[in-house]
């Protein structure tokens, strides 16, 4: 998984708490209207995007402004379906779905330096083929057995979106290290300021 980073001092950084390369690429837009941070401003940022997740090695030679509008089209019909999964939009769920339709390479086997099989995913070269592996794993998610896990971080000021697998299934932040430190950090202080205040 790329590295985490705290968002709040560098609001550009790609987010990578959601534990699915789906849920992650819905993290390019976060905040609240009207005050949105938008992460995939050009055609170059959804290159960017794909060589940060591991997913392409070089930029993307098809990259354009009709793909970007794509991107963002895909990416927020897969938000919407991720938080209103029981009763998604059929427009969505057409979206997602024309895009998971479309032919993409497959893995392939390979040998290990211990000349054992070992697995071998297709690097993406093409902007569809971002856009439908994406797609194909929000599907796999929907439909999969931790369909009913995507939360919504539980931070007042944080709408990134993630996958729960932990055993109890009780997460409630996107990343432990930053919403949930801060949360601990603010309130630990509440409790300072009313000790404060009962002993004045």
């Amino acid at each position: 998984m790329p590295g985490m980073v705290d968002t709040r001092t560098d609001p550009l950084a790609f987010r990578w708490y959601g534990g699915r390369v789906s849920v992650d690429f819905t993290a390019t837009l976060t905040g609240q209207a009207p005050d949105t941070v938008e992460q995939l401003r050009t055609p170059a940022d959804l290159s960017r995007w794909s060589r940060a997740a591991h997913l392409s090695d070089a930029p993307l030679p098809d990259a354009t402004p009709r793909a970007l509008t794509q991107a963002h089209q895909l990416r927020e019909a897969l938000h919407r379906t991720f938080l209103h999964a029981a009763k998604p939009d059929p427009d969505d769920l057409d979206t997602i779905s024309t895009w998971s339709a479309r032919s993409l390479p497959g893995p392939r086997l390979t040998s290990a330096p211990d000349d054992t099989p070992a697995l071998r995913r297709p690097r993406l070269h093409l902007t569809g083929d971002l856009l439908t592996l994406i797609a194909r794993d929000g599907v796999d998610l929907l439909t999969g057995r931790h369909s009913h896990r995507i939360r919504e971080c539980a931070a007042p000021d944080c709408t990134l979106l993630f996958v729960d697998v932990s055993r109890p299934g009780r997460r409630r932040w996107c990343s432990m290290d930053v919403c949930g430190a801060r949360s601990k950090m603010a309130g630990y202080r509440s409790r300072r300021t009313r000790d404060a205040q009962g002993t004045a």
